[in-house]
């Protein structure tokens, strides 16, 4: 697939690659690299082992497992300098191959994505800084596919809703900047949520220094508006935390559900999807096959299958996936018409395609048949029923007899944490009757150590008692300045931005409701109220609303300014403007474009099924513009909830 106008994915993965293989170059000989494990992952996506190998590593170990040996003079350290407990855990390594090891080792340290003060003073109290090498691995934004773009941050709910750690605002405004100075800066800075508007100070900040920093030529020319990006939308995940707790309904989404997917990678058990091609299991064919082993397989857009399947509702994938095995049957058949040797050899050629596309096939077809047995449990019918109740305004109180006896049939806490968290998402919280209530059964159904898992939830705003301060049947902002709502009033904009429709063609869609059967997510409605504003106010309010609406990110929230008022957070919308001479002579020059890039930057995590749905937003608007999705991670409603709940227990004796 060719790269999107304006940002060049394949350029970023190239400039991460050089940096981290020059870095270990510049490590003469053998080396055994200590790579921190959540960062393994990122790596993995533009550098293969193979390729480390090539530049002198000889062992990989994780940091964590604090396990490394002596055989190789040489050592580089890979881990994040932003967490204090990683830097401690390097510290202590190096003190103990110090002491140990028989031979004098040659230590490096690379941190990511940057030096810090506090990596600094911790291995100076250690005693290690003066004896050791020190780089930084500007490792900012990674491609998961050409239209995604990732901080792949570790925790971004946790840091930035629970712990309240500003460094993945700062993080991203360092991975913008980049872009800003490679093609021009963004004409216009649209936004909502309270974190978005630091991000956007940030960024405005950072730019000034850049222009107090550059010589007197050159600084006309770095303040130029991009001819080829339109607009940065920055959405803040606090302004809309009830879509991640719904159950994703995509293929993707639903496969993140059930398996996990990291890295555009999912480990799924081998009973499932059977070996990998080309292995075979060592068991007797007599023995029954063995539990337990795992196989990681690759999800992104270079299975051409997957591409076509991912964004697709679940409900269609297997008409899909037949319609797929009908074609490839007819065309290997195709062989036996084959009458000369040049259509013989024509055949021949495309037969690795053939057998990759068949293995895609089947491993995709195992995989729908398990999420089949899935999706039609009691259980998961059970649990989606509360949910699109919730999403869709019925009487939250109508729900809690189904929710008390999901847990009485003990099912995963993080299963009816969502349940709850969505009704006080909603619903501006539970009645404090209500919410104690839950709260006691949950304690005695999975252990009092989560009277610490339900403070986390309180102090995320996710599960709160609905007070004479903060109820919900009161029109949030009402009277106000949109910066001055303090809660999102789902039951105004339900209405407002149509969040519930009624009638969904899964099969061929026209709305983005089609990614939750009727439901569409808020934080992609507040998109398309930038972008795609006459479809929107279309569907809202008929085809005559939509008549002479311009539909321009140059617009801002035009036409949507009262609705916002209803939504979380503060709301902006700042134009960036350059020297006006530079900026005519360089449209002269280069002309305005016909296709524009508009980034979409989501703070606290994007879901997969936001991304089905912005990929749709995009589809609409091919040929005047591209969507570019850049976020500080991809998460879903079990990492969503799972942040805030406690591990540990105090014991059963």
């Amino acid at each position: 697939m060719a790269p999107h106008p304006g940002i060049d994915t394949d350029a970023i993965k190239e400039k991460a690659r050089k940096d981290l293989l020059d870095l270990l170059e510049g490590v003469r000989g053998k080396k055994n690299l200590v790579i921190e494990q959540s960062l393994a992952g990122p790596i993995g996506l533009f550098v293969k082992f193979t390729t480390l190998q090539d530049y002198g590593v000889d062992k990989i170990f994780f940091l964590e497992n604090d396990n490394l040996d002596t055989s190789q003079k040489n050592v580089v350290f890979l881990a994040s300098g932003e967490k204090a407990t990683q830097c401690i855990a390097i510290a202590e390594q190096i003190k103990r191959l110090q002491q140990n090891s028989t031979i004098e080792h040659e230590v490096s340290v690379i941190w990511v994505p940057r030096r810090t003060l506090v990596s600094n003073k911790i291995l100076e109290e250690a005693g290690v800084l003066g004896d050791i090498s020190v780089e930084a691995l500007p490792l900012h934004f990674i491609p998961l596919d050409e239209d995604v773009l990732t901080l792949a941050y570790d925790d971004p709910i946790g840091d930035l809703y629970l712990r309240r750690d500003p460094t993945s605002i700062f993080l991203a405004a360092q991975a913008l900047m980049p872009i800003q100075h490679k093609y021009g800066l963004f004409p216009r800075i649209i936004g909502k949520g309270d974190n978005a508007r630091r991000l956007m100070e940030l960024l405005l900040r950072m730019r000034s220094e850049v222009a107090a920093d550059e010589k007197p030529a050159t600084s006309r020319r770095g303040m130029m508006p991009s001819t080829t990006i339109e607009s940065l939308i920055i959405i803040d995940r606090e302004v809309d935390m009830a879509t991640p707790l719904l159950t994703q309904l995509t293929y993707e989404g639903l496969i993140d559900e059930m398996f996990g997917i990291r890295n555009n990678q999912a480990e799924i058990d081998t009973s499932i999807i059977g070996q990998a091609p080309g292995q075979q299991p060592k068991a007797q064919s007599g023995a029954p096959q063995q539990q337990g082993l795992k196989r990681k397989i690759q999800l992104d857009s270079t299975d051409k299958l997957y591409d076509q399947l991912r964004d697709a509702n679940f409900a269609i994938v297997g008409p899909l996936l037949n319609k797929v095995a009908r074609r490839l049957a007819g065309e290997y058949e195709s062989r036996h018409g084959a009458k000369s040797t040049s259509e013989l050899r024509e055949f021949v050629n495309k037969l690795p395609g053939y057998q990759a596309e068949q293995q895609s096939l089947k491993t995709h077809t195992n995989l729908t048949e398990e999420a089949l047995k899935h999706t039609q449990t009691d259980i998961f019918n059970r649990v989606l029923e509360v949910q699109q109740n919730l999403v869709s305004g019925s009487d939250p109180s109508s729900q809690h007899d189904t929710i008390e006896e999901l847990i009485a049939r003990d099912l995963p806490l993080i299963t009816i944490l969502r349940l709850l968290c969505l009704e006080s998402t909603i619903s501006g919280g539970l009645r404090p009757k209500d919410l104690d209530n839950f709260k006691r059964l949950i304690l005695h159904g999975y252990g009092f150590q989560h009277l610490l898992t339900l403070h986390n939830l309180e102090k995320m705003g996710l599960l709160v008692a609905r007070t004479a301060a903060n109820p919900f049947y009161i029109p949030v902002g009402g009277g106000g300045s949109a910066s001055e709502s303090k809660i999102t009033n789902y039951n105004a904009l339900r209405k407002s931005l149509r969040l519930i429709v009624d009638e969904v063609n899964e099969q061929d869609p026209n709305d983005i409701a089609y990614v939750y059967s009727g439901y569409a997510p808020l934080s992609v409605r507040l998109v398309q109220s930038i972008i795609q504003k006459q479809h929107l106010l279309t569907l809202i309010r008929g085809p005559s609303a939509a008549s002479d609406t311009p539909s321009s990110a140059t617009q801002g929230w035009q036409s949507f300014e009262d609705v916002l008022k209803s939504v979380r957070g503060d709301t902006f919308n700042r134009i960036q403007k350059g020297d006006e001479a530079a900026v005519k002579a360089r449209h002269m020059l280069m002309g305005s474009g016909k296709e524009k890039t508009v980034l979409v930057m989501f703070l606290g995590g994007i879901t997969r099924t936001e991304i089905a749905a912005l990929r749709f937003v995009g589809k609409g608007l091919e040929g005047r513009r591209r969507v570019v999705v850049c976020t500080t991670g991809v998460i879903s409603g079990k990492e969503f909830v799972g942040c805030a709940v406690e591990k540990g227990d105090f014991g059963r004796g």
